[in-house]
């Protein structure tokens, strides 16, 4: 079984040469995070994750959470240990405004955190991931006195978050949830009902989980529109802001999954004791999906970078494990061969390599958008960021998740039949990777939200533009000895403009019809552009170039697969009846 080790070469090169560090610092809200002081905290992080967290992915897979018969969580063995570790080192505050307690580093440099931790163990990297969703809606929505008391604990980690949206009746579609929140005249609502698929939503690695839960008041309008957000501490803080009594909210049960298996998610119940869970109304009432666009758009991006972690561990694991395994002779040899000199291994090898790092470069550049798009000092610049990180959300979601997927089932391919065993820790990987596609928000329902509302933004004038700005990235190329791949950017990002047009005129079904498969060729070709940057900024770097080159050269060219279904129309989907499929 592999060891995680974090690939802090590449993790530096992202920040340098594609989320564009120096510059980050130079803006008066990152002044401190200069490269050195970023890439000394990058190595401590590196070994935190490394020594503690990583060795703990495997047992805790075998292990998993259990409920326990008090109505708590009991997480795997060590797992309170490495969480008590992490907060002690302060690694929830990354990225978080300095006034609460946080370090208040660049997001692109917050990401790179959360890359480790998922790649070390993605199940205990959950709940980081749901607590920075919290404390996102707080930033965004929270009044001075609920900032006050619950960011400080929530950005320590002393105390995690947990979104609690799904019910049994709702699963996508929100607004059908039936969940009820009565005032109770003392400025609180009483909360009843029940979620599903609440991650952490129970467990025993902080002293308080402050859940965001959506309701809906008395009166409110059908659908989406009626639905408010509450904030329903498990523990009501007392008069010294510590945990009080305990509310009437509990987890009745844990899902049986099939991967994640260390991470306990639950089916949380609220007001069982007849009185209802005690919550606070945040950001005013029917504000409720408001709210959570902020906590889930953070998120999704969060989700996508989970395709891309497992997909580093799974790679780690398959590239160590092929460099030993001796079996058949590779072409030319007289003797048993090491599989990684077989043809077929080595490009299961670079198609890993080179996806990975096409991803890493989308994701820390889509963080510097986010960067950019809050702390800009021209208001002008701050609005295109933030039209770069609203196109560019659902790509990396739908794109990285769905990778991370395929990629770690390469891994597994790699090791043979031993993949298939789980001992070797590869069936693992490929088990927790296939929940990302459908997390926050399933992937068909991010390419419907990049087609019906992404493309049209400014009608259509910034994703025009930033298309356009992808295929310039082919210049640099030429720039670096390179030209002859430079037409295949070009090429692509023509069809991928060529499709988005077509998109642009079509009906709404036939865009519907068309999403998934226009998604996941911008997330293709945002890649090669990517891969063109990495490139041009790696002139006497040999493997840089290398894998840009196997990208660029095998990997993009399938963007154009994807064009025929994207512009083909609703009509070939419906051309059987629900019967005959």
């Amino acid at each position: 079984m592999g060891e995680y080790r974090a690939p802090l070469d590449d993790i530096r090169f992202a920040l340098r040469h594609i989320a564009r560090l120096d510059q980050l610092a130079e803006l008066p809200a990152y002044s401190h995070a200069d490269p050195e002081t970023v890439h000394s905290a990058l190595d401590e992080a590196a070994r935190f994750v490394g020594d503690l967290v990583a060795p703990l992915n495997h047992p805790g897979d075998r292990q998993g959470s259990v409920l326990t018969a008090e109505g708590g969580v009991r997480t795997p063995d060590g797992f309170r240990e490495a969480y008590r570790a992490y907060v002690r080192a302060g690694w929830g505050g990354v990225d978080f405004p300095a006034e609460w307690g946080g370090h208040q580093m660049p997001k692109a440099v917050g990401l790179a955190f959360e890359e480790m931790l998922a790649s070390a163990n993605m199940s205990f990297s959950l709940c980081p991931l749901l607590t920075y969703s919290g404390i996102d809606a707080l930033l965004a929505h929270g009044s001075e006195e609920q900032r006050a008391a619950y960011l400080p604990r929530l950005i320590s980690g002393e105390w995690s978050a947990a979104m609690n949206l799904t019910e049994p009746q709702a699963g996508s579609d929100l607004g059908t949830i039936a969940a009820r929140a009565v005032p109770a005249g003392d400025g609180t609502h009483r909360i009843t009902g029940s979620k599903i698929f609440i991650t952490y939503g129970e467990h025993d690695l902080t002293d308080n989980i402050i859940h965001f839960v959506l309701a809906r008041t008395p009166g409110s309008p059908p659908g989406t529109k009626g639905i408010s957000m509450f904030i329903v501490p498990k523990f009501l803080p007392d008069e010294n802001g510590g945990p009080g009594r305990r509310n009437d909210l509990k987890a009745v049960s844990l899902e049986h999954k099939l991967g994640i298996k260390a991470s306990p998610t639950c089916v949380m119940a609220y007001g069982e004791d007849g009185n209802g869970a005690v919550g606070f109304l945040l950001g005013g009432e029917h504000q409720g999906m408001r709210n959570m666009f902020t906590m889930m758009n953070a998120a999704r991006i969060s989700v996508g970078l989970e395709g891309l972690a497992i997909a580093e561990r799974a790679y780690q694991q398959a590239a160590g494990y092929a460099r030993e395994r001796k079996q058949g002779k590779a072409p030319g040899a007289r003797e048993e061969s090491l599989i990684v000199e077989h043809p077929d291994v080595r490009r299961m090898l670079m198609t890993m390599r080179a996806n990975i790092e096409a991803m890493r470069a989308l994701l820390y550049r889509t963080a510097m958008h986010q960067d950019l798009a809050e702390h800009a000092t021209d208001g002008e610049e701050r609005r295109r960021h933030g039209n770069a990180v609203a196109l560019l959300t659902p790509v990396v979601k739908t794109w990285c998740s769905d990778l991370g997927v395929s990629l770690a089932s390469i891994g597994l391919q790699v090791h043979g039949g031993m993949g298939f065993v789980e001992e070797t820790g590869a069936a693992q990987h490929y088990r927790d990777a296939r929940i990302a596609p459908i997390y926050e928000g399933t992937n068909g329902i991010q390419a419907m939200d990049l087609v019906m509302r992404k493309l049209p933004m400014d009608g259509g004038r910034f994703a025009r533009s930033y298309i356009k700005e992808m295929r310039g990235a082919a210049d640099g190329l030429r720039a670096a000895g390179m030209a002859e791949a430079a037409p295949l950017l070009e090429r692509a990002a023509d069809g991928l403009a060529e499709a988005a047009e077509w998109l642009a005129g079509a009906e709404p079904a036939d865009r519907l019809a068309g999403a998934g498969p226009f998604c996941q060729m911008f997330g293709i070709v945002a890649g090669g552009a990517m891969m063109a940057e990495a490139a041009a900024a790696a002139p006497h770097r040999a493997a840089k170039r290398a894998v840009a080159r196997f990208y660029l050269e095998q990997i993009l060219p399938g963007a154009a697969a994807h064009q025929p279904a994207a512009t083909a129309g609703a009509a070939p989907l419906f051309a059987l009846t629900p019967a005959e499929l």
